[in-house]
């Protein structure tokens, strides 16, 4: 279908009014003839402030729609930038039914053709499949990107039943995000509007800890509950560099329609993402919507169901501009499975084992951010010396390069001497000269070892069997390298230790690899990336990514500090300047899971005109052995004078974690 590109209009500030008064601001872009000919909405609904939060993105991506015959509407949800009303909580069901009544009035609107889809990344992809799964009439397609079909599994609260510490992390980020201002020069009520907001502000870590358990509370949200019950098109999009690298091939198999793409990249759209290549994904989008909002012959149903990157395997570092590599179409299911065994020798052959796995509480300084965001230095380094403080298995130099496409599964038999537990599993990349590149990971809760809804303590001194997947991953490994895999019972900072620190003896243990066959259809080709122009602003302060390590030589105590300036910068446009650094500390001692203490501070800045507004936000978690405890703050300031203070602190039961 050729497009003839439209004059457009943008409006900053729509409101849409919702049945119970709400009213919910829209920044909408649309063509400027659309009530002569009315246009198919593309909805984008998320808490992270259209007005100064999400402006670099969406001044790329919603105007090269609206060009393109499409109103794109990008909403605050209820409680956050410039909509009015209260956020309870993530994914909340005010909030998906807001989602549905707002795709309703979309619908309605003289503008509108009376088709929706919705897109979003990372929190726009959950509750876009969410909606879906509600089954809004005029919701007919959706692009979900860096997203997950399970709450518990694969978000960044629990993996593999263990708590991340990106629980507090992300946790403080909200604590800061949604304790901001509305703009001023929109809300004539933004100081009621502010305070009212400060006053409800839920500390989430809170209410996430409260659930260690897969039960109702995840399933809500969790799209695999029922995966039938979503009927619009669905093109999931995710990248190797992402937390949350299994979703795609989920959809895939389940949703009937679905298409998949996987690159190499972190949490970002794939027009800009790193590490290139990038895509032209709004072509790829626009492709999709005219297809199933417009009627359009485009081809997408022909496309392969499931289109990978397969990275080359590099020398480990924490950050990379492009990965060299290839696109190849297959079955999220492998084409073939390679088994291996953990013997006496190495990965190999099956031969008697006998190993014991006791590591420091510090193993995992080198395991990266949990979820590779703020483009600094968030990649795993080099495993060299994570390895050195775990158990590990080597296979001999590979006689041929192995392209491993899927997820790896490790099958373990272990004992403990503990009723709780944890493991961490690393298939590494083994360099000639000894560099160690994490391929993929997996961890496990081991009272998960059969049920993430009902966990059991270990049978202390008997010999359980555990399976668990790794990530799915696309990554080709030289001839001559070799593979690893290390096994660790402590992943810090990545997730929460055990209340005690446990010895674990493995006795037997396999890995069964997914591996790419040749690819029949040949390789996949997508058009380079285009965009519209950039976000125009003045910069004030210039950004920075700090990750430092320090050891106390007198306590023994180990410290990773984080440090994010995202800077300042002003609106060319309309003025406002904005401003943000978050810090976070994680500290532990290598004998003692106890010692264990995360914190975070955000400061953030809103200026406009005589109007200085901020705001202080803090956080600290740490345990005993049977209770988390946790304290938060929250000070905002209009002009330098403290208007609001918060101060709360928690104790949550430690339950099989």
């Amino acid at each position: 279908m050729k497009n003839t590109l439209r004059d457009i209009e943008e409006l900053p500030d729509m409101g849409i009014t919702l049945s119970d008064g709400t009213r919910l601001s829209a920044r909408v872009w649309r063509p400027f003839d659309a009530l002569d000919d009315p246009v198919p909405a593309i909805l984008e609904y998320l808490p992270y402030r259209k007005r100064d939060g999400t402006c670099a993105r969406d001044a790329l991506t919603h105007p090269w729609f609206a060009k393109r015959g499409y109103a794109c509407i990008r909403v605050d949800i209820r409680g956050n930038g410039d909509s009015h009303g209260v956020m309870e909580d993530e994914y909340s069901q005010q909030e998906l039914d807001d989602g549905v009544e707002v795709i309703n009035w979309l619908a309605a609107q003289p503008w509108c053709s009376g088709r929706v889809g919705m897109m979003g990344i990372s929190w726009g992809g959950f509750n876009g499949l969410q909606i879906a799964a509600m089954q809004p009439d005029p919701l007919r397609a959706v692009i979900t990107l860096c997203s997950t079909v399970d709450r518990f599994a694969d978000d960044i609260h629990y993996k593999g039943g263990c708590l991340l510490n990106e629980n507090l992390g992300w946790g403080a980020t909200m604590w800061s995000y949604s304790s901001r201002a509305p703009d001023p020069a929109l809300r004539p009520d933004w100081r009621e509007m502010w305070i009212e907001r400060l006053e409800a502000e839920p500390f989430l870590p809170a209410i996430w800890l409260r659930h260690q358990h897969r039960d109702a509370y995840w399933q809500h949200g969790s799209v695999c509950e029922d995966f039938s019950a979503i009927k619009a098109k669905v093109l999931a999009i995710g990248g190797w560099g992402d937390a949350y690298k299994n979703a795609v091939p989920q959809i895939v198999d389940n949703i009937p329609g679905a298409k998949g793409i996987t690159g190499p990249w972190v949490h970002k759209y794939p027009h800009f993402a790193v590490p290139e290549p990038r895509i032209g994904f709004l072509q790829e989008a626009l492709r999709w919507w005219d297809r199933w909002l417009k009627d359009a012959d485009t081809g997408v149903e022909n496309d392969p169901d499931y289109t990978t990157y397969l990275m080359d395997g590099l020398r480990p570092a924490t950050w990379y501009a492009d990965r060299p590599g290839r696109w190849i179409s297959q079955s999220p299911a492998p084409a073939m499975t390679h088994t291996l065994h953990l013997g006496a020798e190495g990965l190999g052959a099956a031969t008697p084992l006998d190993r014991l796995i006791a590591s420091p509480q510090d193993v995992g300084a080198d395991a990266g951010e949990y979820c590779a965001i703020w483009l600094g230095p968030e990649m795993p380094g080099d495993q060299r010396a994570d390895d050195g403080k775990s158990v590990c298995f080597d296979s001999a130099p590979l006689s041929a390069d192995m392209a491993i496409a899927g997820a790896p599964r490790i099958t373990l038999q272990l004992t403990s001497d503990k009723p709780q537990g944890q493991i961490a599993v690393r298939l590494s990349h083994i360099h000639p000269d000894g560099a160690s590149s994490r391929i993929t990971y997996g961890v496990l809760n081991l009272t998960h070892r059969d049920s993430a809804s009902d966990p059991q303590p270990l049978p202390v001194g008997q010999t359980v069997t555990v399976t668990l997947p790794l990530d799915h991953i696309a990554y080709r490994v030289p001839k001559g390298h070799r593979l690893r895999i290390a096994i660790s019972n402590a992943y810090w900072p990545m997730i929460w230790p055990a209340p005690a620190r446990a010895q674990l003896r493995l006795t037997q243990g396999h890995l069964e690899l997914p591996l790419h066959a040749a690819d029949a259809q040949g390789a996949r080709s997508f058009p380079p990336p285009d965009a519209e122009t950039p976000w125009q602003t003045e910069e004030l302060r210039a950004q920075t990514h700090i990750r430092r390590t320090e050891t106390d030589h007198v306590t023994g105590e180990i410290h990773l500090i984080i440090e994010d300036d995202f800077g300042k910068v002003r609106d060319a446009d309309h003025g406002i300047v904005t401003g943000n650094i978050a810090r976070e500390r994680w500290s532990i001692h290598p004998d003692d899971p106890l010692s264990a203490r995360g914190s975070c501070h955000w400061s953030d800045e809103i200026e406009r005109g005589d109007i200085r507004l901020r705001t202080e936000t803090r956080c600290e978690m740490w345990s005993d052995a049977t209770e988390f405890h946790l304290s938060a703050t929250l000070h905002a300031y209009e002009n330098d004078k403290l208007i609001y203070h918060r101060q709360l602190t928690d104790q949550i039961s430690r339950d099989q974690l």
